[in-house]
């Protein structure tokens, strides 16, 4: 037991590659063990992340249930584990939803072993960004990230599956090479990659050591190094106009892909946003934050446009990512602009808790999207309509998950963007107001969805052809569901955590 909870996190971290190793040796023929041995294996980092809930106390400063392994010892980087309120509620998130993409997953019938395996992989990817307080740990795991989801797109995706798993990985990595240079930059710098050092030292260091002499203007080198971190981060949210590869990514992924895509990989960037930029560039964060309004306010309102104008089911799904993530952005920036007062805190917390809301939302969405796909064939909402009277229980659910993502007072989605517009408001007013304008559209666009594929004239090729929605697919939407209304009704299990953490973080 003594064990257990010394090294929770660094379980936590390893078992889905463990288990995905194990998964490797499974015949292939046996496609059911192959399906379950994930999905049970994926089971325990949750219950470990559970188990780390109870032990973590809020009202503790600093990182807790630290874990320090040798790694690189060499350059000063070691495998330096630990978690705050702001990211152990985004192991929460990765471990509650790759169980039940695994579980979505189970209609995979070809190359079963090596789907599984690939997700396992992604999952201690994603759970690595969030544990590591070593800056050369954080940037292996976000890159490890990359390679299962580049697969699952490209063996498991649609007909333009190709083109988007290559844009999708071309637009992430290019994007990351100036994050990789600013990281070397300040490992070079202080002679370690450990974070917490690095965060102390860095914001007020006004000379370089152990780099080229012509760097000597400081206020140059740490704009550039900022940009470096913002353009890397926000690629991955991802924030107009860095945002186009989204779309194409989300549409041509399997299911649980663009589950996994939505719901975690997503929140990656903005956890970069205020893991790294706030702490380690407060000054220039401060300068800029009128920019990064701005790119906030161009994918609430372009995200929500652009959503309206599709008819494709799951690109209307995909684009309203890039407008419930700019909410985010915009908290950020708010932060950024009055950094240390009430308002700044209010508008994190909203940013926070934005995250992990788009990340059941927006999972459940993209699943009911591939439920309906895997009965019609189609995903063109044109050829859709009238089907409620033919499924009642996944038309409710539909609705449900649909009303959370919208932000109806009650479900989880209000909550948050409730958060971020009063923050954002006395600090960024003219910014938060245009936003409204794409608030506005997100109610157009989720009403035109369901508009689309559950009423008006039903399309007659469907009758006594569509199917209720199953079982196993219930099993999946329930605690994304039960979540939803218990964020909505009562968020303060979830936001004391975050609250504590912002105040303590910034």
């Amino acid at each position: 037991m003594t064990f257990l909870t010394d090294h929770i996190l660094i379980l936590i971290l390893f078992f889905p590659l463990l288990a995905g190793v194990a998964v490797l040796f499974i015949p292939r023929d046996r496609c059911q063990a192959i399906r379950w041995t994930a999905l049970i294996a994926s089971l325990f980092p949750f219950l470990l992340t559970i188990a780390a809930w109870f032990r973590f106390d809020p009202n503790m400063e600093g990182y807790q249930l630290v874990g320090d392994y040798y790694w690189y010892e060499a350059i000063g980087s070691s495998l330096h584990l630990g978690v705050d309120g702001l990211s152990l509620s985004m192991v929460l998130l990765t471990t509650l939803l790759t169980p039940l993409a695994i579980l979505a997953s189970f209609s995979v019938a070809e190359k079963v072993k090596a789907f599984m395996f690939l997700f396992l992989v992604l999952e201690t990817g994603m759970l690595g960004v969030f544990l590591a307080i070593d800056l050369l740990v954080f940037f292996v795991f976000w890159e490890i990230g990359l390679v299962p989801m580049y697969f699952l797109i490209n063996q498991w995706g649609s007909k333009n599956r190709n083109y988007a798993s290559l844009k999708f990985m071309i637009y992430t990595m290019g994007g990351s090479l100036g994050l990789l240079l600013a990281v070397q930059m300040l490992g070079v710098t202080f002679g370690t990659y450990d974070l917490q050092k690095i965060t102390a030292a860095w914001p007020t260091l006004d000379t370089l050591g152990n780099v080229p002499l012509w760097l000597k203007d400081m206020n140059t080198v740490k704009t550039v190094a900022f940009w470096a971190f913002v353009i890397a981060f926000a690629v991955k949210v991802p924030v107009w106009p860095f945002h186009t590869w989204l779309p194409d990514a989300h549409t041509e992924a399997p299911t649980a892909g663009s589950m996994i895509l939505a719901g975690v990989l997503l929140k990656l960037g903005a956890y970069g946003f205020l893991r790294l930029v706030l702490p380690l560039y407060p000054a220039q964060s401060a300068q800029y934050a009128g920019v990064l309004a701005f790119l906030a306010v161009a994918a609430i309102v372009f995200g929500a446009f652009a959503s309206f104008g599709q008819t494709d089911f799951k690109r209307l799904v995909a684009y309203s990512s890039v407008n419930h993530m700019g909410f985010v952005l915009l908290g950020i920036a708010a932060a950024a602009k009055a950094m240390g007062t009430q308002d700044a805190i209010i508008a994190l917390n909203g940013a926070v808790l934005q995250m992990f809301n788009h990340g059941l939302s927006a999972a459940g969405m993209f699943f009911l999207v591939g439920v309906i796909y895997e009965r019609t064939h189609t995903r063109n909402l044109n050829e859709l309509g009238g089907l409620f009277p033919l499924a009642p229980v996944y038309g409710g659910i539909l609705i449900f998950t649909s009303m959370a993502s919208l932000g109806l007072p009650g479900l989880n989605g209000f909550v948050s963007e409730f958060l971020v517009v009063r923050g954002a408001w006395p600090v960024l007013t003219a910014f938060t107001a245009v936003g409204m304008l794409g608030l506005l559209f997100t109610g157009a666009y989720i009403l035109k969805g369901i508009k689309q594929v559950l009423h008006g004239p039903l399309n007659e090729k469907w009758s006594g052809k569509l199917t209720e929605i199953n079982t196993r697919e219930i099993i999946v939407m329930a605690p994304l569901m039960l979540l939803m209304l218990v964020l909505g009704l009562w968020p303060a299990w979830l936001l004391d955590i975050i609250n504590k953490a912002m105040l303590m973080l910034f």
